[in-house]
């Protein structure tokens, strides 16, 4: 929900203010397109995890997750929003769900004196210090807060050396889908930046006792250069992790977006603005202590269940979908994930296309309304409601437009199959969201 901020009154890049561009070719460049499924595999550069602090309507955030060894799950974020002010919004949020007690801790403040440090994949405010360091067990990120009397953050998420971190495409436009038709002046872009596995371990304090925030995580670092209404009209996250007896570590993440009716591809013979939906996937499987798959696939919105993309199957698809009186949206009552992709050879960074890695995750969310009968729900946000007041009050509220995350932990299995190998079935913990933002 970082990046609703960005829906303000006032000029916006041309295409960026909510009118459809014409309709002339694409204006969609997404980067799961331009990449070869042997190329998938982008190397994080150090460069790639230093906030830029862009201007215009950009939205940053850093999100570190965790899945606790007592089963529940936390998660910080830092959200740096250029909206238009005469000033960032920074804020920094915690979230923490225990599913056995029920026990639930929200928390988001907005941050003051918020700077990166000297090696930009720092940062530092008044309320919190984000640390980064390269230690002998591999990158690390410290953090500590003081976001309120009753809530201390003293914890620590270090990804594994031999656990590469991620981008789709490697070098500097590695990641990027574009928005506008003219690449040479984009009106837009987003790109996601993974570190797929990633050990937590410290405490946190709420309201004077302790929780051990030993656990399974990971980290993205994102960025949407463009108003969050016009990125895209539907999101879906997955986070599986897990330890297995034979595969050791065990991570299937996956991030994918649908692009609004403003963007994708001119169809033909429609009035002219009309555009077809394009969903980007892109994902990663690490398994036997390593990073074995980096998975990316696109597809329009009319394309049939069974169609591959960039010969990828890899999909999110929502079942049994029914009326969430909560919402107003056909939100699903299960859903499930496909990765396919190439099996990465960690000495060369490329994909041998001819040995693929298949994963697959069912899960079960039982019905969204009423949120009793929702299996593992985390949270129902309703982002309107949480986005900063400052924000709120510039927000030029778009019609037809009411943004709501879906949040649900649950204990899940995936089955996995590796080249040469017979399929293997991995339980470990999923939590996901799927976001709803217009139609």
């Amino acid at each position: 929900m970082s990046g609703w901020g960005s829906w303000l009154k006032g000029d916006a890049p041309a295409g960026a203010a909510g009118s459809a561009p014409a309709a002339s070719g694409s204006n969609f460049h997404a980067i799961t397109d331009t990449t070869p499924q042997n190329a998938l595999f982008g190397p994080l550069e150090p460069t790639d995890l230093e906030w830029t602090c862009a201007g215009g309507f950009t939205t940053e955030t850093q999100t570190w997750y965790s899945v606790l060894d007592d089963g529940s799950f936390a998660t910080s974020q830092i959200i740096h929003s250029a909206v238009g002010l005469w000033y960032p919004q920074v804020q920094m949020t915690f979230k923490y769900f225990n599913p056995k007690t029920g026990k639930k801790i929200w928390k988001s403040v907005n941050v003051t004196k918020f700077a990166p440090q000297t090696d930009k994949r720092s940062s530092k405010a008044a309320e919190f210090s984000v640390v980064f360091s390269s230690t002998d067990a591999g990158d690390k990120y410290s953090i500590t807060a003081n976001l309120d009397a009753d809530l201390q953050l003293s914890w620590s998420f270090t990804r594994p050396k031999a656990i590469q971190g991620w981008k789709l495409g490697a070098g500097p436009k590695g990641g990027f889908s574009y928005f506008g038709s003219n690449l040479g002046s984009p009106e837009g872009y987003v790109i996601h930046r993974f570190w797929p596995v990633a050990e937590s371990e410290g405490h946190v304090i709420a309201q004077g006792a302790a929780i051990d925030a030993k656990g399974k995580g990971m980290f993205v670092h994102a960025i949407q250069g463009m108003r969050p209404n016009l990125v895209a009209a539907k999101w879906n996250f997955a986070n599986f992790q897990a330890d297995d007896e034979k595969l050791g570590r065990v991570s299937g993440v996956m991030m994918e977006f649908t692009t609004t009716p403003d963007y994708g591809s001119a169809q033909d013979g429609q009035p002219t603005g009309k555009r077809e939906s394009l969903t980007v996937n892109i994902g990663s499987i690490v398994a036997e202590g390593k990073l074995i798959a980096v998975t990316a696939a696109t597809r329009t919105a009319s394309a049939a269940d069974a169609d591959k993309s960039q010969k990828s199957n890899s999909r999110v698809t929502h079942l049994d979908k029914t009326l969430d009186q909560d919402t107003g949206y056909n939100a699903p009552q299960a859903i499930e994930y496909t990765w396919q992709g190439p099996l990465l050879d960690a000495s060369t960074g490329k994909g041998d296309v001819d040995q693929k890695v298949e994963a697959s995750l069912k899960v079960d969310l039982g019905k969204p309304f009423p949120s009793s009968e929702t299996h593992g729900l985390v949270d129902k946000v309703d982002v309107l409601a949480e986005i900063p007041y400052m924000v709120r009050k510039l927000v030029n509220y778009v019609a037809g437009t009411k943004p709501y995350i879906y949040q649900t932990l649950n204990e899940a299995t995936l089955k996995l199959r590796l080249p040469g190998k017979e399929e293997s079935q991995v339980k470990g913990s999923l939590f996901e969201e799927h976001t709803f933002i217009s139609g």
